[in-house]
């Protein structure tokens, strides 16, 4: 690949800044992980807006970029050593970004390691076990009469909130005085869980101070409010 035009994607997402990033996603707690990044770093990027009530992202032009058919999704034309290079699974965006950046993820060893702790444990608990939780809660899941399944995700948000919520005692962001791409990993998913599922007093967010402010803190970014509509929605 040489350029952003040999990529299958461009076919239906053809893009009008070949030299910028291209983001193909859509705003769900994990689009918006990338285009939170994306603005915070400031890099230049281009957005197209993958409608998942299409099933955009089952297209085959899609899948030749994410063949496992899930956003967001990213080619940066001037990957490493110049080459494009094209990105799934939102956690490894982060990390790219925040290297390629230079902010948002510390240079020290130790704090780097510890951070990116952090964004796995999003990536393996938070937002699996939360996008259950809405699929039992707020989806098709419910309407399901066994409650046994919602009681499960109920229980473990709950449980990784309070996690959460231990880490942030006595800490501005999850890494203390910076905030960091464990930050940027993480508020949109608690977002969802308090204002899109109403669920907050269900798993007793309403009773975590920590992470409410954390949230509210979180959600005053300027980037933060930008990305909660990138790419847009129509």
């Amino acid at each position: 690949m040489t350029g952003i035009a040999d990529f299958k994607i461009n076919n239906r997402w053809p893009a009008a800044h070949p030299e910028r990033i291209q983001l193909y996603s859509f705003p769900t707690p994990n689009g918006i992980k990338a285009s939170a990044m994306l603005e915070e770093t400031g890099l230049p990027y281009e957005a197209h807006t993958v409608f998942l009530s299409k099933d955009d992202q089952k297209t085959p032009e899609f899948l030749a970029l994410n063949p496992n058919g899930k956003i967001p999704a990213i080619i940066d034309p001037d990957g490493p050593g110049g080459k494009p290079l094209a990105l799934f699974e939102s956690g490894a965006i982060l990390i790219y970004l925040a290297e390629k950046s230079g902010r948002f993820l510390s240079s020290d060893p130790a704090t780097r390691y510890e951070t990116i702790q952090w964004v796995m444990f999003q990536m393996g608990g938070i937002g699996p076990m939360f996008g259950q939780l809405g699929f039992f809660l707020k989806f098709a899941g419910k309407d399901i009469e066994d409650r046994r399944p919602l009681e499960r995700y109920v229980n473990e948000t709950k449980r990784l909130l309070q996690v959460l919520d231990g880490r942030l005692e006595g800490r501005e962001w999850i890494m203390g005085s910076d905030y960091s791409i464990a930050d940027i990993a993480m508020f949109a998913w608690v977002r969802t869980v308090r204002d899109f599922y109403e669920a907050g007093e269900l798993v007793g967010l309403t009773g975590m101070e920590n992470v409410t402010a954390w949230l509210d803190r979180c959600l005053a970014r300027p980037a933060s409010q930008k990305a909660l509509n990138i790419p847009p929605r129509e």
